[in-house]
């Protein structure tokens, strides 16, 4: 497992209840000399546009802000300060959050990010993209998405892999992802599933082939499926019972699969599609997001290449 020791916490300027901040307290009480960061991004338009002001009076504004976010930080944090919880705090001034967290992970060389995460509309997805999918697609440390609900031990996880890929570099993520797995389950005392999705049959050849065996070919595609799935499981001793495959797309499958196994973590990979590919089609693990009910935890591929500068640019 990657030991997760330098922790970057989002913190969310709208919420007095902070569920990033208590996640991330948990991760940290699993690994001895854990660290916290804790980082607040905020901006006002308003204030780069009074024109009235002197640049130097609005920088002092700008100081006068970010001095009561801090103090709001700090009463936040007191609980944990009082059962020895060492937390650095940053609060700064920025109008690309998603820049600023990954910024701030290349500066200082954060292990794991954590967030607290919200469904997204379809309209607030396709115009303005949301600082979760930003951080899904360029954040080059794993990210953490937790939503409601806590940690238990004795509880279920799953890893959401890709076997039917011949892809390399799928193989290498599914590695990850299962190793992943396996180190944080046996931390936290609970099951781990390997779970594998795939497409259902193709309905214009059901009807365009009068022959065609609807039931048979589902069988067959399915045991492909389970004995890629349950090669894979060998390869890192895990008992075939502890392994699924579903049909259908994995948006579709893997929340009612979570809901199923009432899992308290789902472990994916995502590639880091960006451009006009990800305007069209998007990551699987963005649109696993919106519809899971548990917290997700993103890895990225060995030799993923951050498209984001590690220069700050405030303004």
């Amino acid at each position: 497992m990657v030991k997760y020791r330098n922790i970057l916490v989002v913190i969310n300027p709208e919420e007095e209840r902070q569920i990033a901040l208590e996640r991330a307290v948990k991760v940290a009480e699993l690994e001895q000399g854990a660290q916290l960061t804790l980082l607040l991004t905020i901006y006002d338009f308003s204030y780069e546009m009074t024109a009235m002001l002197s640049a130097d009076e609005r920088e002092e504004m700008r100081h006068g802000v970010i001095a009561q976010r801090r103090e709001w930080l700090d009463e936040i944090l007191q609980p944990y300060r009082d059962k020895g919880v060492e937390c650095e705090v940053k609060v700064l001034w920025h109008n690309r959050p998603f820049e600023c967290v990954i910024q701030e992970v290349l500066e200082q060389r954060h292990d794991l990010v954590v967030k607290a995460t919200h469904k997204h509309s379809f309209l607030q997805t396709f115009i303005f993209t949301p600082t979760d999918w930003h951080l899904l697609r360029k954040c080059p440390c794993p990210v953490l998405l937790v939503k409601e609900g806590h940690w238990q031990r004795g509880g279920s996880l799953i890893a959401a892999i890709n076997c039917s890929s011949d892809d390399k570099e799928q193989k290498v993520l599914n590695d990850r992802i299962t190793r992943e797995g396996i180190a944080i389950a046996e931390l936290l005392g609970a099951s781990l599933y390997l779970v594998n999705t795939y497409p259902g049959t193709p309905v214009n050849v059901a009807i365009e082939l009068p022959e065609f065996d609807p039931n048979a070919y589902n069988d067959a595609i399915r045991k492909h499926h389970e004995d890629l799935l349950r090669e894979h499981a060998d390869q890192f001793g895990i008992n075939h019972m502890w392994t699924k495959v579903a049909e259908g797309l994995p948006e579709e499958v893997l929340p009612d699969m979570a809901d199923e196994l009432k899992a308290t973590l789902m472990i994916m990979g995502c590639v880091g599609r960006t451009g006009l590919s990800a305007a069209l089609l998007g990551n699987t693990a963005e649109h696993v997001v919106d519809r899971l009910n548990c917290d997700i935890l993103i890895l990225k591929p060995d030799d993923y290449s951050c498209p984001v500068d590690d220069r700050r640019h405030t303004a």
